[in-house]
């Protein structure tokens, strides 16, 4: 495997009963990055982290993680990672100071280095003064930053995090997240995330993997995502939206798509389109009209145009390599 790839899949696929939660997946992910899995509810992103840990057997294809294949090394790839799944996978009887020491003993962290590295984090996330407390007693934010300090604890080479800032207010979460970059860009560590935040991911991300029904439909850098977008976004701000005028506003000319959203309406159309016909109608109609913006669709129109159209919605082409620098193609599924 080339050592500038921490994680590749040829075909990964997995079966439970009649569902396929993971289709044919192929991609690749570089050494030193942090990576975004993109996805709604149930479309096999943690299916795909547990078949690279190697907690799951493929029901077709193969993969590697860090050089070790998942079927037959799966306890050579658990050891040098760290993980952050649904579970937070803490002892609540245990004090956050015990929590660490115990895994890192697991680890064989030497005596001095596991103390030295269970104050950084545990300082860093705001919890040191409260080492000596029972875990059971702490608030799930709380919980899920130990978690967090638990999987990058022995400093490993590459980390999946499953939704790592749910439950964290928005100060601590934006630490994690400069934590994550710091990671990746100063240590090199290859960071594996999954979240439904897309601000966090295009903050975060140098690459975004999106999947929908187990099927990999487009991987790129947030900017050639963003670029391969169907148009524009025109966000209309003003008074007297109704159901009956979004109806009306979909049967226009040249509208993709279209929502009210906070009492705005968002309208997908193709570039260089006229909002003319748009403004005029929705006067005729009654809305107070106050505020008109147009947009390059942002990686949120990319990702619900994907994932509500499917592999055919950013047009016919291959993956993106690692390798190939910034041109964003769809996905084969």
């Amino acid at each position: 495997m080339d050592s500038a790839i921490a994680i590749r899949t040829e075909n990964l696929t997995r079966d439970f009963a009649a569902v396929r939660a993971v289709d044919g997946l192929t991609l690749e992910v570089p050494r030193g990055i942090v990576f975004g899995f993109l996805g709604p509810n149930g479309s096999g992103k943690t299916t795909t982290i547990r078949l690279l840990l190697g907690l799951l057997e493929p029901s077709a294809g193969h993969a590697q993680v860090l050089g070790f294949d998942t079927r037959r090394q799966s306890d050579a790839i658990r050891e040098r990672t760290g993980a952050l799944l649904e579970h937070h996978g803490l002892y609540e009887r245990m004090t956050a100071l015990e929590n660490l020491d115990f895994f890192g003993r697991i680890a064989r962290l030497p005596r001095t280095e596991r103390h030295r590295r269970m104050e950084q984090l545990l300082t860093h996330l705001g919890l040191w003064e409260r080492r000596h407390e029972i875990v059971n007693n702490w608030s799930r934010g709380m919980k899920q930053k130990l978690a967090v300090a638990r999987a990058l604890l022995h400093r490993p080479p590459l980390i999946f995090l499953d939704e790592p800032t749910a439950g964290l207010d928005p100060v601590a979460a934006a630490a994690l997240r400069e934590d994550l970059a710091e990671l990746a860009g100063e240590a090199g560590v290859t960071v594996f995330l999954t979240t439904h935040n897309l601000a966090e991911a295009e903050k975060l991300c140098s690459l975004i993997g999106v999947i929908r029904n187990g099927k990999l439909l487009a991987v790129g850098h947030p900017n050639q995502l963003r670029s391969q977008g169907k148009g524009q976004r025109v966000t209309v701000y003003g008074q007297g939206f109704t159901p009956q005028i979004l109806t009306g506003v979909k049967g226009l000319d040249g509208v993709q798509q279209a929502r009210l959203r906070n009492h705005h309406l968002e309208v997908q159309m193709p570039p260089q389109t006229s909002t003319a016909p748009l403004v005029r109608f929705l006067v005729q109609a009654g809305v107070a009209v106050e505020e008109v913006h147009r947009e390059k669709a942002t990686l949120e129109d990319v990702f619900l145009t994907l994932v509500s159209e499917g592999s055919e919605s950013l047009g016919n082409g291959a993956l993106l390599s690692p390798q190939e620098g910034p041109r964003s193609e769809a996905a084969r599924a």
